[in-house]
């Protein structure tokens, strides 16, 4: 999900890096994942998805210090409309919350929901730490986001520990403690499912880890990847509008750099009167088409933005459209419009609206600190304008924001990455690794077999996360039969669960 946006399930905020003209634009319009300032809406019978529920969660796990031992409140929800029970040891699906509004998440993983009947499941959807109402110091956001001190609890070694501990205190109020627990995750989210499973075996017997870029760190992934897959989305439904998208970046600034220029780009663009830049007119333009690639979903979707079926395909038919002749300017305009106001209700684009409905801030903070994912080349075939990753800028503004230095090595040191393949065949098991190749953020993922056990499941057509939303009578063959080997997966694991748990009790 990040997650991120996600965004996975959401870690584009390191286009800040970058020494060129997309460093001028600000946070918000950066694409990230796990996972995002995006904006589904909050079903009003969300009553029938969940019950809220808290949990008084420790502050540091790591530290034997009086201040570790501060408490929070630690929000999940819980369904257990399905669930078999303690006595027929049936299994708790527990999902790991990425950067946001943990709602957020558990109104857009309809496939645990649709699944759960045929396991007899518990589903538990966690919170993760500093986002949504789970907000360490008594509540207040603005004292738990205050300096890097109170940020520094802030992390996902502290997530995962969050979540090994609840699930273990659940299970034992629950007197169930040998009902198996499978984790699910997309976007950080994926990335979070993935870690716990190695980190915590104990808890989990198995992982589904959804368009999980695990591997988008240090220098194990090219930092072109990301961009290219883009670049690849929208050259493949149209030559055309690849060309239009890439070479308008040149005519919008030199348009803004012009007498009356800025005029012109606020009435061709919408935008309301607030207009700020050149810069950020393409960040936001930007954003829209890292997301379209990210959302290319099958059907339509109201995760991001509400989207129309394929909103690439939608986009490129915009920018195609012969009536708009050469006027670049209009077909960009009617392209974003898809992702940005595709229900007609907005008049005009405010360029200043900081907003965070879901509450994503803390994304910068581990962005800043151990999520350092190299993302923002681009080479000359990109549809974005030419650009490196450079990690000297970004150092230099999280030291600015919050006098920090990121740590680019401490997650492969953590959880691994380097030689993924010898090192987990050694080890690992029971993980399912899915990722859809029109997502920007597979070039980070796991692609290949690593073991018996740990699947990868790749689709050509597929997008973020795709296969954790709730399934439609629309859904294309490739995602259904996805869907039916996971689910048969995760049958075997909870077979062999069984069966080991019969062997230890003769």
């Amino acid at each position: 999900m990040a997650p991120w946006i996600l965004l996975m399930f959401r870690s584009l905020l390191i286009l800040l890096a970058t020494p060129s003209s997309f460093a001028k634009f600000p946070s918000r319009y950066f694409p990230s994942s796990i996972i995002h300032p995006e904006t589904p809406s909050l079903s009003s019978n969300t009553n029938l998805l969940y019950k809220t529920r808290y949990f008084t969660q420790i502050l540091d796990h790591f530290n034997y210090n009086p201040q570790s031992y501060q408490t929070f409140q630690q929000r999940y929800l819980i369904n257990d409309t399905f669930w078999g029970g303690r006595k027929s040891k049936s299994p708790i699906f527990v999902y790991t919350g990425n950067e946001g509004n943990i709602e957020w998440f558990a109104q857009n993983t309809g496939f645990m929901y649709d699944i759960a009947p045929k396991f007899k499941a518990l589903l538990i959807f966690l919170e993760h730490r500093y986002y949504g109402k789970s907000i360490p110091y008594g509540g207040n956001r603005k004292k738990a986001y205050k300096n890097s001190k109170n940020l520094g609890y802030l992390s996902s070694t502290q997530a995962l520990a969050d979540y090994a501990t609840l699930i273990l205190d659940l299970k034992n109020n629950l007197t169930t403690m040998d009902s198996p627990v499978i984790v699910f995750g997309g976007s950080y989210g994926g990335m979070l499912a993935a870690w716990f499973r190695l980190k915590y075996p104990h808890v989990a017997i198995g992982a589904l880890a959804s368009s999980a870029p695990i591997l988008q760190f240090e220098n194990i992934t090219s930092q072109y990847s990301f961009n290219n897959i883009i670049t690849q989305d929208f050259k493949s439904e149209s030559e055309n509008c690849y060309k239009v998208i890439k070479g308008s970046w040149k005519q919008i600034e030199d348009t803004a750099t012009s007498k009356g220029g800025l005029e012109l780009l606020r009435k061709s663009f919408h935008i309301c009167k607030n207009y700020i830049s050149g810069s950020y007119l393409e960040g936001w333009l930007s954003t829209a088409f890292v997301y379209g690639s990210m959302t290319d979903y099958p059907t339509p979707s109201n995760f991001l933005a509400p989207l129309p079926a394929y909103p690439i395909k939608q986009m490129c038919k915009a920018i195609d459209n012969p009536t708009f002749g050469n006027d670049t300017f209009k077909k960009l305009y009617h392209a974003v419009n898809i992702y940005y106001n595709y229900t007609g209700d907005v008049k005009c684009f405010d360029l200043n609206d900081d907003s965070d409905p879901h509450d994503l801030g803390g994304w910068q903070w581990q962005a800043c600190t151990e999520m350092v994912m190299p993302t923002n080349g681009n080479n000359k075939e990109s549809i974005f304008p030419i650009s490196r990753e450079s990690y000297t800028a970004h150092s230099q503004y999280c030291e600015e924001s919050y006098k920090v230095t990121p740590r680019p090595t401490w997650i492969t040191t953590e959880f691994g990455g380097h030689d993924i393949a010898r090192v987990l065949k050694r080890f690992g098991s029971n993980i399912i690794f899915f990722n859809g190749l029109r997502d920007p953020w597979s070039g980070g993922g796991v692609l290949k077999n690593l073991s018996k056990s740990i699947i990868a499941l790749v689709e050509k057509e597929g997008a973020h996360h795709v296969d954790l939303r709730f399934a439609t009578n629309e859904d294309p063959k490739w995602l259904q039969d996805v869907r039916k080997r996971e689910i048969n997966i995760m049958k075997d694991w909870i077979s062999e669960y069984h069966q080991n748990l019969a062997d230890s009790d003769t």
